[in-house]
């Protein structure tokens, strides 16, 4: 039952430094999208009517709805440093951003500072954030993520980010890989060690 009531509620991560909101615009998309979706709501809302920033300082504003905002809340962050990744073989979905975080959890490998995510022979995402392999050329992202992130679909819309299936075969013929979230945005790795 309390697992049931988890898997019914959704959230945004968004970044909030000195009382500036970012990113808004996508945000607003994935939460109306899921609110449709899931909850089969034809509102359409908008989350800057329900955050209040802080005016100094870096924060991640956490913002949890299923059809209505049920809560908004705001934490000061300092990004981790990842420097080792092991690609972890899962069929897992989390195509909507639920706060039962439980099944990514459960992937997380002890000796290892994050992990990415291969499903159906492709890598997707890592726990956290989505991910991006430069070529040479161009920057690619998984055509089929674990979820849609908003930096990610912001990149794509301007045309940085261009959509392939990646294999973990493929990565010693990338360059240089980067994350990206809300908080971090788009964040190039350096000196990281990929295990496949």
């Amino acid at each position: 039952m309390k697992k049931a009531l988890a898997k019914s509620m959704l959230f945004e991560t968004i970044k909030v430094e000195d009382g500036e909101v970012f990113n808004l615009e996508w945000h607003n998309k994935r939460f109306n999208k899921g609110r449709t979706e899931l909850f089969k709501t034809s509102s359409t809302l908008d989350l800057i009517e329900y955050i209040t920033p802080p005016q100094i300082g870096l924060y991640r504003c956490k913002i949890i709805y299923n059809k209505e905002v049920q809560s908004v809340e705001y934490f000061p962050y300092e990004a981790k440093n990842l420097q080792s990744f092991k690609v972890v073989n899962s069929q897992i979905d989390y195509t909507y951003k639920y706060t039962d975080r439980s099944i990514l959890q459960e992937l997380a490998q002890k000796n290892y500072d994050e992990i990415i995510i291969e499903k159906d022979g492709f890598l997707t995402d890592t726990s956290i954030a989505n991910i991006a392999f430069y070529d040479g050329k161009d920057w690619l992202t998984p055509t089929t993520p674990l979820l849609e992130g908003t930096t990610r679909a912001r990149l794509i819309d301007e045309g940085f980010l261009k959509l392939s299936n990646i294999k973990k075969e493929n990565i010693k013929n990338y360059s240089y890989f980067s994350l990206m979230n809300a908080m971090i945005g788009f964040r190039i790795q350096k000196s990281v060690a990929i295990q496949i």
